[in-house]
């Protein structure tokens, strides 16, 4: 697509959020679909959004298609509750969505660990009415502690992202620097140091900030980065973000993590929507 200019960026290492690409098909059959499109690596919202702790057949199932399709599982989120819709996370929120949250933890580790991802995701979560915010943030450190031990006894990383203000007007975190203050808060209380920024630069964009200047300040603090075109939230090409132009900017910064696609397909099937990558830069090196 005219709108990425392909350059170092073929030096980043891509991988497919199943939770929003190739959701056309039952989740068990998305990791297969993913590899027939070049891929070697996925990454996963929590796929159980009423079942934090799900029956052991159900992870069973998808540790096996995973595995089955050849492709490596890179990151995973933590239970947030009804991802896409009105929930962004659910570890702030006091009362049985932190409670459902804490019960995640450990079995969202371990699945992990099983696929050798090391990378878990942890979303905020909303302001909620009747809720004192320094009860919701201290809530909040207390639950990202204790999945950051989790991630440490597995040998990953707990990621910390922004969202943006337009489409989640509740979520605290719609800053770069509001989301890196509580990555050094984590660090801090843990001692562990494994809380890293997850740079979406969708979400980024969409809170209007310079996304050359993120880069700049916070690649070396960055575990994870995210991806899709801005306004629209679709493949790169289709808006007006300098993807290929910041993807060269995060190479030269040294990151050399993975690059998450989490865009939106269209009205088309999501393996139509990969023309702007070529084939051979899909499979990671």
């Amino acid at each position: 697509m005219s709108g990425f200019e392909w350059s170092t960026a073929a030096d980043q290492r891509f991988t497919v959020n199943l939770s929003i690409l190739f959701t056309e098909l039952p989740l068990l059959e998305r990791p297969a679909a993913a590899a027939a499109a070049g891929f070697t690596a996925v990454e996963l919202w929590w796929p159980w959004v009423d079942a934090p702790t799900p029956e052991p057949s159900e992870l069973g199932a998808l540790k096996k298609a995973i595995e089955d399709a050849g492709v490596r599982l890179t990151g995973l989120n933590l239970y947030a509750g009804q991802l896409p819709g009105p929930d962004r996370g659910a570890l702030s929120i006091p009362g049985e969505e932190s409670e459902r949250f804490r019960a995640n933890v450990d079995v969202a580790a371990r699945f992990a660990a099983s696929l050798g991802c090391t990378a878990l995701n942890a979303l905020y979560g909303n302001r909620v009415d009747g809720a004192d915010p320094a009860e919701q943030d201290g809530l909040a450190l207390e639950n990202l502690v204790l999945a950051a031990r989790a991630a440490d006894r597995i040998g990953a990383i707990l990621l910390v992202e922004a969202l943006n203000k337009p489409e989640s007007p509740r979520y605290p975190l719609v800053s770069a620097p509001a989301a890196v203050a509580i990555v050094d808060k984590v660090n801090r209380a843990s001692g562990l140091g494994n809380a890293r920024f997850l740079m979406d630069l969708y979400h980024l964009s969409m809170n209007g900030e310079d996304l050359p200047q993120v880069i700049s300040a916070y690649a070396d603090r960055t575990g994870h980065v995210q991806i899709a075109d801005s306004p629209g939230r679709g493949a790169p090409g289709t808006g007006t973000l300098p993807l290929g132009e910041l993807l060269d900017q995060l190479h030269k910064a040294g990151y050399a993590g993975w690059v998450g696609l989490e865009y939106k397909p269209g009205d088309r099937p999501s393996d139509e929507s990969f023309a702007w990558l070529p084939r051979e830069a899909r499979a990671a090196r």
